[in-house]
């Protein structure tokens, strides 16, 4: 760039700066290194102060960069002071940076870092007759590598080989500063060890200056080796740490004789029981895994047939109760390995019930009944009888037999240790005897109003099972239900209620015969304008009787006196004397001229006759 119209300015100050260097200082401070990650801006800091004088006037700041491969050469990238400031062209950082200036320091930014950016970077400061001085600051740049590629040996690898072996290969590619790698065995840093492990790093820098790492590990195997699994990890600088990345895992095939076989039940778990299909699955420790050979030890060995080194059973029976072996050859020795199993069948029985089928007895008769069931563990045995346990143990007592007694008794047998063996076994049991009719001995009565629907219900009991009839006499009926079971009859029949009603239901067998009465009293209807409520309705009733009767004793006895004070006199052509002494219920009855079924026919008998009083006559009318 050309210098502008004041550059004389510029070179007379900087020949006025050396000739009082001698005795003036500049002190500037940076920081010896700076990190940044690829792609990030760059702030480099540069702080000066003036150690004899105060701030001159003009100060003149300049930034240069250290060329690469140049021995040492710099190039000025920036230059300015408190007035002015100027980006150098035609340099690696046109563009590219800015600075700011404040009476302390300066500060560059540079944008968009790239690697061709870890160098170092000047910081000049003239202070003219104040001194001089310069900082540097060497800025390194980073950026991690690709995620780390492992890739294992697909091949077996034999532990009978003498040296290491292949076993992974690792890259880490594109990283800036190199990265490391390290290899882990079960999560567990592997070191080269003479003869056992060895570890070959490659180094390559690409083109675009980044670094790309690979490493071979060769280790020699063993036996325990089968499971491992290995993983390279690469390591790489980041501003201000150290990260880490990890590679998948990889598990080799590890190739070595056979020394011992296992022989096992894979299925069923538990106890075997009749039925079950058995699988037997011999595993040897050899790989490749040598041929293996079942055998049934009975009387003369029997070489039983395989598939993928399981023995299938199916549908085992106690007849396959027995020793099983698995044999098979270790090739490098040339000796039989075997392994040998007992294999137990269990099984149940079918139940026997004694008696079988079904047994009769008489009311009040006792009973036992025996279920039993050959096993070859102990058993459990439980009664039940409509689905609720009535018995414990392989004995059911049945005692004083009633109609209750009567039905079918289920025995289970179950295996507490083999849940899947049950068996069960039943037996029917027939009471006999005369019907017995549901609460025979206890009379039904009950009020109902006049015109009412009842039902009537009666159940019977017994056997031979009984019939059951209904005698209602003077009224119609209507049978609503009728159902029989094996030892109960039960029948509803409607009836509607005109008047006191007797009935009678009959239960009949040819055992005998027992009746059940039911008394209804009828209850007159009363008609009243408010809605009608049974509780409501016989309350007003008997309210307004007692009123009445009240009123009708008060009017006799207002009567009765004024006759005796001789204040009203009595015709034989109208009613008879009230006074008369041999008159009669049934004459006073006669000459009132009423119906004998009203009001005033009831309350004059109570007066007249029975000499009654309210209360006594409300208790003739409740009956």
């Amino acid at each position: 760039m050309a210098f502008p119209k004041n550059s004389f300015i510029w070179l007379a100050l900087k020949i006025i700066s050396l000739s009082w260097n001698v005795w003036a200082k500049v002190d500037v401070t940076m920081m010896e290194n700076m990190e940044v990650s690829l792609g990030d801006s760059a702030e480099i800091p540069c702080q000066y102060s003036f150690s004899d004088h105060e701030r001159p006037g003009i100060v003149l700041i300049q930034w240069f960069v250290k060329l690469q491969g140049s021995g040492g050469k710099r190039q000025r990238i920036f230059y300015g002071d408190d007035s002015q400031q100027m980006v150098d062209e035609n340099t690696d950082y046109s563009g590219r940076i800015t600075v700011a200036q404040d009476e302390q320091g300066s500060l560059l930014t540079i944008e968009d870092v790239s690697l061709p950016d870890e160098r170092e970077f000047f910081c000049q400061v003239n202070g003219i007759a104040a001194g001089n001085g310069e900082g540097k600051t060497y800025l390194r740049v980073f950026d991690p590598p690709e995620s780390p590629v492992i890739e294992g040996v697909l091949d077996g690898i034999s532990v009978t080989k003498d040296l290491p072996s292949k076993v992974a290969s690792c890259e880490a590619r594109n990283g800036f500063p190199r990265p490391n790698i390290t290899w882990y065995r079960d999560n567990i840093p592997i070191v080269p060890a003479q003869g056992l492990v060895k570890i070959v790093t490659l180094v390559t820098r690409e083109s675009n200056d980044f670094y790309s790492v690979q490493s071979e590990l060769q280790y020699k195997v063993t036996k325990e080796d089968k499971d491992t699994s290995f993983s390279c990890e690469v390591s790489f600088l980041v501003p201000g740490n150290v990260e880490t990345a990890r590679s998948r895992e990889v598990n080799i095939t590890v190739h070595y004789p056979t020394t011992v076989v296992e022989l096992w039940k894979e299925s069923p778990q538990g106890l075997v029981k009749e039925g079950d299909t058995v699988e037997l699955r011999c595993q040897g420790d050899g790989n490749p895994p040598s041929p293996l050979t079942f055998i049934r030890e009975q009387g003369l060995d029997e070489v039983l047939d395989v598939t993928d080194d399981v023995l299938v059973l199916t549908g085992v029976t106690r007849a396959d109760s027995g020793v099983y072996q698995c044999q098979t050859l270790n090739l490098d020795s040339v000796s039989e390995v075997s392994d040998d199993i007992q294999l137990t069948v269990h099984y149940l029985d079918p139940a026997v019930v004694v008696p079988k089928d079904s047994e009769i007895m008489y009311k009040g008769e006792s009973l036992t009944a025996t279920c039993n069931a050959l096993s070859s563990l102990e058993t459990s045995t439980v009664w039940l009888k409509n689905g609720h346990q009535v018995g414990l143990g392989h004995i059911l007592l049945l005692q004083d037999a009633t109609y209750d007694t009567a039905g079918e008794y289920v025995c289970e047998v179950t295996v507490p240790s083999l849940p899947g063996l049950h068996t069960t076994g039943s037996v029917h049991i027939i009471v006999q005897g005369a019907p017995q009719v549901k609460d025979a001995d206890r009379e039904e009565a009950m009020d109902e109003a006049v015109g009412k629907l009842v039902n009537l219900s009666c159940e019977a009991h017994g056997f031979p099972l009984p019939s059951i009839t209904w005698h209602i006499p003077g009224n119609q009926f209507t049978e609503v239900l009728s159902r029989k079971t094996d030892h109960s009859a039960h029948s509803v029949v409607s009836v509607k209620v005109t008047s006191d009603i007797i009935a009678l239901c009959n239960a009949t067998s040819d055992m005998g015969t027992e009746m059940k009465s039911f008394s209804i009293k009828s209850i007159p209807m009363v008609t009243s304008t408010a809605p009608y409520s049974p509780a409501e309705g016989s309350g007003v009733i008997i309210v307004v009787i007692i009123i009445c009767i009240l009123l009708l004793a008060i009017l006799v006895s207002v009567l009765y006196f004024l006759h005796k004070k001789g204040k009203i006199p009595c015709g034989r052509s109208g009613k008879q004397e009230i006074t008369k002494e041999n008159t009669t219920k049934d004459d006073i009855v006669v000459e009132m001229k009423t119906d004998a079924k009203t009001e005033e026919a009831v309350l004059l008998k109570g007066v007249n006759g029975d000499k009654k009083g309210p209360s006594d006559q409300y208790m003739d009318l409740r009956k």
